[in-house]
């Protein structure tokens, strides 16, 4: 396999030999089996934090100490695994994002991917011997704009790379429902935008921040199209979904196999955002007004209104990890339709250098 043919991306001083990131995916989707997988195969591993607890036993007893518990395991038993680049996702929503941000910090973790709102502080947590990599994921230049003033007034940095996701990506969308299939918020227009933006900044530090293209991308056709486009690197979160590594139950990755095109579903979910699911029998109760009973023992998203929700989004996102699609659903981008059977994650990532080989002759 010739590895040259995609370039390498650098984040900071740290160089990712291939420039794909394997997008965090809560509760429980890419934990350390898959984010140690995908870093042994040169890209960038992710960890995501949300929920990272729920098979801890005192998770809904103790919720802050067992996700902090748990989140030391998972980079723990990733580092084990691999010496490859390892980030963790931590939304900016999450009542607990300080703990998981000093956590993943302590760690050693190489890179933070942080949105679900504007993370205009997280520098404050980094010192200047901490080489851990600060990386916000935006939905718009303005937002890529807002946080690179903020941080180089109040912090003298800049983000060491943005993350910019379009509205074809699973799970909350950082987008108004109206705009999620409209032309003008395409990821294709947001990208040029941001590159824009960030160059500006860029050059008052002498430094240049890498745009990384998410949100819909499932071929090797649709990096070598971000990279026309001005991108350094791609992250992919459903792709990885139907891989072997995967941390997710076989009936999580069947949901995917299985769904068809119509089944890829925008939802209105308790945080107050619109999300990306696969349809299920389950959010046909919830459209049809019928309340799935719960107690709330973690209050785990700030924005979530869980006096008046008619479900538990943790709970559901937990039933669906383990398998259990009656209590609860799979997010998924707009391309899980597409996937055909589960592999290893070593053949996806070959699958994706001879796509993007074709598609560059």
């Amino acid at each position: 396999m010739n590895f040259n043919v995609l370039n390498n991306l650098k984040i900071g001083d740290l160089t990712v030999r291939l420039p794909i990131i394997q997008g965090g995916m809560g509760v429980g989707i890419s934990l350390s089996r898959l984010a140690s997988a995908v870093a042994n195969e040169g890209c960038i591993g992710v960890i995501a934090t949300a929920g990272i607890g729920m098979n801890e036993p005192d998770f809904s007893r103790n919720f802050l100490k067992a996700n902090i518990r748990a989140l030391r395991k998972e980079i723990r038993k990733a580092r084990e695994l691999t010496k490859g680049i390892l980030g963790v996702n931590i939304m900016v929503v999450l009542s607990n994002y300080a703990d998981m941000v000093r956590t993943a910090i302590e760690e050693g973790i190489d890179i933070i991917f942080s949105g679900a709102g504007l993370p205009l502080n997280l520098p404050q947590f980094i010192n200047g011997t901490i080489k851990t990599k600060l990386v916000p994921i935006v939905s718009s230049a303005r937002a890529a704009g807002i946080i690179a003033k903020k941080w180089s007034q109040k912090y003298n940095r800049l983000p060491d790379a943005v993350v910019v996701e379009g509205p074809m990506a699973g799970g909350h969308l950082g987008f108004k429902e109206q705009t999620i299939f409209d032309p003008e918020y395409s990821l294709e227009k947001l990208i040029p935008e941001v590159v824009q933006v960030l160059k500006l900044f860029g050059e008052g530090y002498n430094k240049p921040i890498p745009v990384i293209a998410a949100g819909g991308i499932y071929t090797g056709e649709d990096i070598y199209r971000f990279f026309q486009l001005g991108a350094s690197g791609v992250q992919m979160a459903t792709r990885f979904v139907t891989t072997h590594e995967c941390d997710a139950s076989a009936k999580f990755k069947q949901t995917y196999v299985d769904s068809r095109k119509e089944d890829i579903v925008i939802i209105k979910s308790p945080v107050g955002m619109p999300g990306r699911a696969i349809k299920n029998e389950f959010l046909d109760d919830v459209n049809q007004g019928k309340r799935k009973p719960f107690k709330c023992p973690y209050h785990c998203i700030i924005t979530c209104d869980y006096k008046n929700s008619p479900y538990c989004i943790a709970l559901a996102l937990i039933n669906a990890q383990k398998g259990n699609l009656t209590d609860g659903f799979a997010f998924a981008g707009e391309n899980a339709y597409r996937a055909k059977g589960i592999i290893p994650v070593k053949e996806l990532i070959e699958t994706l250098i001879e796509e993007y080989k074709n598609a560059s002759q």
